[in-house]
């Protein structure tokens, strides 16, 4: 059964990874089922068979728990060792083409025998989301709020403002956040939040000015690219954006600077594979270094 689809196929194909069905045909399982939350799961037609709006409800819980035993399986396999198997990872797409690249060449390199399964998402909301659903092994992203799981800091991530090339303050090092109050700004999706506001608009807020946005994108590398043909400026992490540097653009720090706090953090323990990948992670973090100021999380750096 398709996660996505309402209705049965006479005859599904099993995905790989995918455990097939023990005890018997998956009729009485079907069945048995149905006797067991005492209501029917599938409406059965002429032509097929589709879900009831119990089985609608019963559906998600069911796909957890598939993924959680997939999960368990590989975290069984990672404890030996990190000689093989496969290491299912979760981010969101600003670290995806940012912080990321980097690490997992380090780690092709250090353990040839793991394979990765990366899924990237739009929004930290989506990422914790997911996780919680069982779909990776580990997440790095920016800092929960609230995580109950393990949780391993990889410290603040600067976020720059990105103009181009030509722009009269390419050359300085630093800039105050004052000197853009009369520019156009270009606006991301994925912008991140401080205590449930958009950080751009957060800092802006704190110096006196609100910014004026001229374009909205999905995704920072659509904004960055923007902001090089002259549309306008924009706020982004600053290891998504440093391979954009020599493509008609300049990455400006703010002074004083803003950051968002990054982690590792999982549903359960780190073992194995997933271990070792936190403190590569953890490693390349500590030697890229940081500097001191303002927190993209809201809080003091």
């Amino acid at each position: 059964m398709h996660a996505r689809h309402r209705r049965l196929q006479p005859r599904p194909v099993r995905r790989r990874h995918e455990p097939a069905l023990v005890g018997g045909r998956p009729g009485h399982q079907v069945k048995a089922l149905e006797r067991s939350v005492g209501g029917a799961l599938l409406e059965r037609m002429p032509r097929g068979v589709r879900l009831t709006a119990m089985g609608r409800a019963f559906l998600p819980h069911a796909q957890l728990a598939v993924r959680s035993t997939h999960q368990a399986e590989r975290a069984a396999r990672a404890a030996a060792g990190v000689a093989g198997g496969e290491l299912h990872l979760a981010t969101v797409h600003a670290l995806a083409v940012g912080l990321l690249p980097g690490v997992v060449a380090r780690w092709r390199a250090l353990h040839p025998g793991v394979s990765l399964v990366l899924r990237e998402y739009g929004s930290t909301g989506a990422l914790e989301e997911q996780l919680e659903r069982g779909v990776a092994d580990l997440a790095v992203g920016p800092e929960p709020a609230e995580w109950t799981g393990p949780l391993l800091p990889l410290g603040p991530e600067e976020l720059v403002v990105v103009v181009p090339s030509g722009d009269p303050l390419a050359g300085r090092g630093a800039v105050r956040l004052t000197e853009f109050a009369d520019r156009d700004w270009i606006r991301c999706a994925m912008e991140p939040l401080v205590d449930g506001v958009l950080v751009l608009d957060r800092a802006c807020g704190e110096v006196g000015f609100t910014p004026r946005t001229v374009l909205r994108t999905e995704h920072t590398s659509t904004a960055v690219r923007m902001a090089a043909a002259g549309v306008g400026i924009v706020m982004a992490p600053a290891h998504m954006v440093r391979g954009a540097v020599g493509e008609d653009c300049v990455l400006l720090s703010l002074d004083p600077p803003w950051h968002r706090r990054l982690s590792v953090f999982s549903r359960v323990p780190l073992t194995g594979a997933a271990a070792a990948f936190a403190e590569l992670l953890s490693a390349t973090a500590a030697t890229a270094g940081t500097t001191a100021g303002r927190d993209g999380s809201g809080r003091p750096d």
